[in-house]
């Protein structure tokens, strides 16, 4: 596989403001300002590397722009979700022909439920979240395709925030960025930890080398960068209203 990286990401839907809230309470988004951000997040997901692709697939599905979620994408395979939330269950769909030209797809299946969101990649293992959106049917289908590819699963109890890596993320070496009162700290026994403050977030995104994080969080940008990584922070505040983050709204893999 070549050294650079794709990045699909998906239009914002103008109907984003109709999507779904589980933590955080019903906001007013400014979709001009939506826009904007999400034009620098892709042009900040260049300027790392990635070749980016803008979707549009799923413009009609108010939370079509968390493109994360509908699927993992590992270097063998590209496993569809089924999403946890009913209003989200179209969106992989959409996603599946540009999958196809890069990995086999193959498709989980009800009651099976599993979002992307939920599943943290450490080298070998896949770290997920056992939450709201994601069930242990899902992580164990994930976890027997995972299998035939030499990955073995983890499920990480996850409680107080939407996904997995709204709480738990990895940084180049390994470590893991966490916030101890949203995941089970003896579910990820074995790796090294980095707690952050609780008034902040432990979600990052790696690009190669680089932590992409936030421009709301900078006591963790700080934090991460005095551990010798190169960090590039990100306006998302109208997705945050939306329970977004900055590993949402992207799927980044070898070519």
């Amino acid at each position: 596989m070549s050294g650079r990286l794709v990045a699909l990401t998906h239009a914002p839907s103008p109907a984003i403001e109709q999507g779904e809230r589980t933590h955080r309470p019903r906001l007013p988004i400014d979709f001009d300002r939506a826009l904007r951000q999400h034009e620098s997040y892709r042009r900040l997901l260049a300027e790392c590397g990635c070749e980016v692709q803008l979707l549009a697939a799923n413009r009609d599905f108010p939370d079509g722009v968390f493109i994360e979620d509908t699927a993992v994408v590992l270097d063998e395979v590209a496993v569809l979700a089924t999403m946890g939330a009913a209003s989200r269950r179209g969106e992989p769909a959409g996603v599946e022909p540009v999958l196809r030209r890069y990995r086999t797809v193959r498709r989980l299946e009800p009651p099976a439920t599993l979002e992307g969101g939920d599943v943290l990649r450490v080298g070998r293992t896949l770290l997920v979240g056992h939450s709201q959106r994601t069930n242990a049917a899902g992580i164990a289908a994930l976890a027997e395709i995972a299998r035939d590819h030499g990955y073995s699963v983890r499920p990480v109890p996850v409680r107080g925030c939407l996904h997995l890596k709204s709480a738990c993320s990895a940084l180049p070496d390994g470590r893991l960025l966490v916030d101890s009162a949203r995941v089970d700290r003896e579910a990820l026994s074995g790796f090294p930890l980095v707690p952050v403050s609780e008034a902040e977030a432990a979600n990052a995104l790696l690009v190669g080398e680089t932590v992409v994080l936030a421009a709301a969080f900078p006591r963790t940008a700080a934090l991460v960068g005095s551990l010798g990584f190169a960090v590039r922070t990100v306006d998302l505040s109208e997705f945050a209203k939306a329970e977004g983050a900055v590993t949402c709204l992207s799927l980044i893999f070898p070519p």
